[in-house]
């Protein structure tokens, strides 16, 4: 993809749930054109150095990419510090998310370079976001999830009011191609969790498709943490890209990427 390999990068503002405003990191493909857009939902950690890191990757290949911070409202310490406090208040609720990934789809669409086809991928905590945003939102061409915890809730006392339905209950609803990424060594979801996960994926007819990893747990995608598995890493991003081409490409990009 050479001919995207220079990219603007920049944090602009965005409208999320409320119509509060919040920051974004953007990354888009310089060259005159359109691309097609991806949502980039953070994991718990926060808005980091590597989810930018994925942010401009996405530019690289072609994409108008965007990753709302969705902790802009609890404070501005670094991320270590105020993921940690997030965590500690359990999270945010479900709603407040979907209403800032709605937004800063939104805001790809307004902008002039977009196909108007849009992806949604989320690491850890954002992968089960993802796959709520699939069950939830309009207007998504394709999701990616990657390890996404908690999709399944074995315990109803884990429901509560920030996360009022398990996201498995709604795969019914789910109207877009859904890609997702595990690995069989990762507590959380579980290899149990993950097959239970795609025989309610089957049983409801939807289109799907997921690769798991021998000898990969989770955020095994992430090169700064002891979890990376590079061998493992580099085949899971060739399959959310070739899930991406199939799903967002236009005619137009087609041909450019050519």
């Amino acid at each position: 993809m050479s001919h995207y390999r220079a990219l603007q990068a920049e944090t602009v503002k965005f409208r999320g749930h409320n119509g509060d405003q919040g920051e974004a990191y953007y990354a888009r493909p310089i060259a005159a054109g359109k691309y097609p857009g991806i949502v980039v939902i953070h994991h718990l950690p926060g808005w980091d150095e590597w989810i930018m890191e994925v942010v401009r990757k996405f530019a690289h290949h072609g994409y108008a990419a965007i990753s709302p911070h969705l902790y802009f409202r609890e404070g501005s310490e670094s991320p270590d510090d105020l993921g940690a406090r997030v965590r500690a208040a359990g999270g945010v609720a479900d709603a407040q998310i979907m209403g800032d990934v709605a937004g800063a789809m939104a805001y790809l669409r307004s902008q002039p370079n977009a196909t108007g086809k849009i992806g949604v991928i989320g690491f850890c905590s954002g992968g089960r976001h993802c796959y709520l945003a699939a069950c939830t939102l309009s207007g998504i061409d394709a999701a990616v999830d990657c390890w996404g915890g908690n999709v399944i809730v074995d315990n109803p006392k884990d429901l509560n009011d920030k996360r009022p339905v398990a996201p498995i209950d709604l795969t019914e609803k789910m109207n877009c191609p859904l890609l997702g990424i595990f690995g069989n060594d990762d507590a959380n979801p579980t290899a149990d969790q993950v097959n239970r996960t795609e025989a309610v994926l089957k049983r409801l007819g939807k289109n799907y498709e997921f690769h798991r990893y021998n000898g990969a747990g989770h955020a095994f995608f992430n090169a700064f943490r002891d979890a990376y598995r590079p061998e493992q890493a580099l085949d899971g991003w060739k399959k959310v890209f070739a899930f991406l081409a199939r799903h967002l490409a236009t005619a137009a990009t087609r041909v450019a990427a050519e």
